[in-house]
């Protein structure tokens, strides 16, 4: 799963080229591309256009090669590391340090992981936070949920006024 910020032109011609690199991949190995050889294929291709470089910040999700959840964060020019988590947009300033406090145990002592359903109550409470202060974080928000049996898409709004 591909979550992109920036301007939305770049967003859907990076969006375009990098699926047809994936259906090209599938055709000639008859098999999907590992998410793990996704994350350098976006790397390579956000690279590539170093010099006028997609105006987008990234982050991808899945699941790798030995079953464990995975998150690749990118910057524009194709720089990116694996984490246990990310944000990206114009409520990254909000929503990361949030998420350093509640997933990462910044300066404080590990807790407990949160299931599923904590998990997805941080993200709501993340993102309303974010839609107060932060106009450009939009009206509702799509999460996906990747497991063993597949992706699971819910939407929830932000604003109700």
């Amino acid at each position: 799963m591909l979550a992109t910020a920036g301007m939305q032109a770049d967003t859907a011609t990076l969006h375009k080229v990098l699926q047809a690199r994936l259906q090209s991949y599938e055709h000639q190995h008859r098999k999907q591309m590992s998410v793990t050889a996704i994350a350098q294929l976006l790397s390579t291709l956000l690279y590539y256009k170093r010099f006028f470089p997609y105006y987008t910040f990234n982050v991808l999700g899945g699941i790798d090669e030995e079953g464990k959840g995975c998150c690749f964060s990118y910057d524009a020019v194709g720089s990116f590391e694996r984490t246990i988590y990310s944000s990206s947009g114009t409520g990254q300033g909000l929503i990361q340090p949030l998420l350093d406090n509640q997933l990462g145990w910044k300066n404080q002592a590990p807790k407990a992981a949160l299931s599923l359903e904590d998990t997805k109550a941080l993200v709501r409470d993340a993102f309303t936070s974010a839609g107060e202060r932060d106009i450009y974080t939009g009206d509702s928000v799509e999460m996906y949920v990747i497991d063993s049996t597949g992706v699971h898409v819910e939407s929830f709004p932000l604003k109700k006024d």
